[in-house]
């Protein structure tokens, strides 16, 4: 952690407080008011102190991973708020909140709070946190937004789409001094920060290369031209495309209706994400970043080759990238499977995703005791990391700031693979060196419509090109 990474987070127990004192100036603007259950149901913290959270979006990361096997099983947090442009989704995870908290009360229980419009939901004093798992296009806009509003901030990986949105995101966080944290579960696997703490423990000595594999899950799942479909009465479309440009409906770019048991489309099409090489790379690539020790740094050079999907699918397929660092470490990113490997002078150290670990010296892997002055055994869950980022005032584990880093480091690599050339990076300047090409596509056009003025002008302000 950097030490001078540090922020201030806004007070959780005095806005409580100040919040119990306006319920009735809430209630009479139209504001749902949480229903907090009893702290005997769910944990020690008295309802005063138990922090409130709001789901933005509530697909199939959002409710499988997020709330079921995350927020939902926290006694210090109580999810009071939902928010989707898809209504029988909203519902749905309405009903597993309502059903989660009436078991633990032994009674009927109804206080989620749906909202169709995200706007409403920030608006709603009476929630500390959201956790943002909107489509990657829409991440910026709803986490600026957020900020703003002075809600802490957990977003779901990738960061964003762009460059410039990335980093109106990291600074509308920091300018407001929220909690936040990007949403990757890597960190606190004990596979991948016993890695770590190997290396950070100067075990491999000088560290020299690192390899990071991700698996092609995608890979030969392109579809052509769909024909354009009705829209789903469920589905709120326009404010789905939010920030992106209109575009007909057909499944295939969005999600399939009445189930979160599918990938959706949108994760291969380059208007919505930037497909797996910031997907899995969110995770392993952090994980390099981490144990390099390079978390706010990013590399000099990047170049490499891959192939894209065609047709409405049409993110990166394959590829092959290797960056260099001012300090001659390098690091090669490819399709593989999901690891990451350390090499150093001393030796080499493997992690592999879910639970494979592995070292040219095996006295090093010990799971029991630390493997120098560097300790990570006691390394939080993704989800109460956040809640003590909120609690504490303290950096998360992997700030917004962390999460632009890795997030534009796989980001060099997607644009050198499409100009077809090795890429200069300037980290006084932060641009690419001579390449006015790479460095227009640094930015991402975007509409405005569904996004306040507010985040408008700031979103703008993060752009090297104008669109307008």
């Amino acid at each position: 952690m950097n030490p001078e990474k540090k922020q201030t987070s806004i007070g959780l127990k005095k806005s409580r407080r100040e919040f119990l004192k306006t319920t009735g100036i809430a209630a009479a603007g139209g504001l749902a008011i949480p229903t907090l259950i009893p702290a005997s149901a769910i944990g020690k913290n008295p309802p005063s102190d138990r922090i409130t959270i709001g789901m933005i979006a509530t697909g199939r990361q959002a409710i499988k991973v997020n709330l079921q096997n995350g927020f939902l099983n926290i006694p210090d947090c109580q999810v009071v708020a939902v928010n989707d442009v898809d209504s029988w989704r909203m519902e749905l995870a309405a009903g597993i909140i309502n059903g989660h908290y009436g078991k633990k009360t032994e009674k009927t229980y109804k206080g989620v709070t749906q909202y169709r419009d995200y706007r409403e939901l920030l608006a709603n004093n009476g929630i500390d946190a959201v956790m943002v798992s909107s489509t990657d296009h829409w991440h910026a806009p709803h986490g600026i937004a957020a900020a703003f509003a002075g809600k802490h901030v957990c977003m779901e990986k990738a960061l964003s789409i762009s460059y410039s949105h990335s980093k109106a995101l990291v600074e509308a966080v920091k300018m407001k001094g929220v909690a936040n944290r990007l949403d990757s579960e890597f960190r606190s696997s004990k596979y991948f920060w016993k890695a770590a703490e190997i290396v950070h423990n100067g075990l491999l000595g000088k560290l020299k290369k690192v390899t990071v594999g991700v698996p092609a899950e995608l890979s030969g799942s392109a579809v052509g031209p769909q024909p354009t479909m009705p829209v789903p009465k469920a589905l709120d479309y326009d404010q789905w495309l939010g920030p992106a440009f209109p575009a007909p409906y057909t499944q295939n770019r969005v999600h399939d209706p009445e189930t979160i048991d599918t990938r959706p489309g949108w994760l291969r099409i380059d208007d919505y994400c930037n497909g797996m090489i910031t997907n899995w790379g969110a995770h392993l690539c952090d994980i390099a970043l981490w144990g390099m020790q390079k978390e706010y740094v990013l590399p000099i050079s990047v170049k490499g080759e891959g192939s894209f999907s065609k047709g409405l699918w049409n993110t990166i397929e394959t590829f092959d990238l290797t960056y260099t660092y001012d300090d001659g470490v390098v690091m090669n990113y490819v399709i593989d499977k999901p690891y990451v490997k350390f090499e150093g002078e001393n030796g080499w150290v493997s992690a592999g995703y879910p639970d494979q670990l592995e070292a040219s010296n095996r006295a090093w892997i010990s799971f029991d005791k630390p493997s120098g002055n560097k300790d990570y055994s006691a390394t939080l869950s993704d989800k109460e990391d956040f809640l003590r980022a909120v609690r504490s005032g303290e950096d998360s584990l992997e700030p917004l700031e962390v999460g632009h880093n890795v997030y534009f480091t796989t980001v060099m690599g997607l644009i050198a693979v499409k100009l077809g050339r090795e890429l200069k990076w300037d980290n006084n300047k932060g641009q690419f060196k001579d390449d006015n090409a790479a460095n227009a596509m640094l930015n991402r056009p975007f509409r405005e419509k569904w996004l306040d003025k507010d985040v408008v002008d700031w979103m703008n302000k993060f752009q090297t090109v104008s669109y307008r």
